[in-house]
């Protein structure tokens, strides 16, 4: 499935075991991809094949997810500095950083601690709302737990890890009938590989994401999907960035979802290779 030359490894990283892939040796520049929550490293499987002729592309699982260690705790900003951990036990110089939704949120945590490490970063449909809108929801979900009861928002996670890997694709074409093939493998794997501490833990976000996005010196691609196909980036959240970030760039990209580059990776990977022509080498 991966590269003939692909390596596959573990580091200490922070404190804890970091499962990672690489495709490279270290002679083009480094591109770190940040998977989502509950996916693992190789869910990045089609743009790391479309990126490896000109990075070098490191993928790791994140704690809690593929074969990285599962603490029972912390999770959230932690997560950030296990990136940056991760950098310099391969010796990588300030590498690019792409995430998807909870690794968007770690690679700008990470841009916005250590503002001179990287040299870019690339965010698709991270959770970037507003203050107001964090306290809107956080009221509604208690007042859900009130009306009816606790939700065990991990209990098709739990389900899911203890069925066949057949099976798990099978749910996930059903699901999302509009991704391409080779996105159902890897995604199933990972949904067997989830940790329960993962799934019982709380995120520790630290300062807001407002107060992270000021310190961040780096050029920055936010990838913006459609709301009413199940996006997170609200027009509130890009307005506000760009207040924020004289270096912030939109893509918005129609037809996509919150998995941007499985639902519409041509597109997704226009914008991400027009961006890292810029700013990537």
């Amino acid at each position: 499935m991966a590269g003939d030359a692909w390596f596959e490894g573990d580091l200490l990283s922070n404190g804890i075991r970091i499962h990672y892939r690489r495709t490279g040796s270290g002679d083009k520049p480094a591109l770190i991809l940040l998977h989502g929550f509950s996916d693992n490293g190789l869910c990045w499987l089609p743009v790391a094949q479309a990126l490896e002729a000109d990075y070098d592309i490191i993928m790791p699982d994140a704690r809690g997810h593929g074969r990285s260690e599962a603490p029972v705790g912390p999770y959230g900003i932690v997560m950030a500095d296990d990136v940056a951990g991760l950098a310099d036990v391969l010796g990588l110089d300030r590498p690019i950083l792409m995430g998807h939704s909870m690794g968007g949120i770690t690679a700008f945590t990470a841009a916005g601690r250590y503002p001179e490490r990287f040299r870019c970063i690339l965010l698709e449909d991270p959770a970037m709302r507003t203050p107001e809108q964090e306290r809107a929801l956080e009221e509604a979900a208690k007042e859900r737990e009130i009306a009816e009861g606790p939700r065990d928002w991990g209990a098709q996670l739990r389900q899911m890890r203890e069925l066949p890997h057949e099976e798990i694709v099978a749910i996930g074409r059903q699901q999302s009938p509009n991704w391409p093939e080779i996105e159902l493998g890897p995604w199933a794997t990972s949904k067997q590989q989830v940790s329960l501490n993962l799934l019982n833990a709380r995120f520790d976000r630290g300062e807001s994401w407002v107060e992270v996005l000021s310190r961040i010196t780096c050029p920055v691609l936010l990838i913006v999907p459609d709301l009413a196909l199940g996006g997170i980036t609200t027009p509130e959240a890009v307005q506000q960035a760009s207040s924020l970030l004289g270096t912030l760039e939109v893509a918005t990209i129609p037809g996509a979802g919150h998995n941007v580059r499985r639902e519409q990776f041509a597109a997704f990977m226009e914008a991400v290779r027009a961006f890292l022509g810029r700013y990537g080498s």
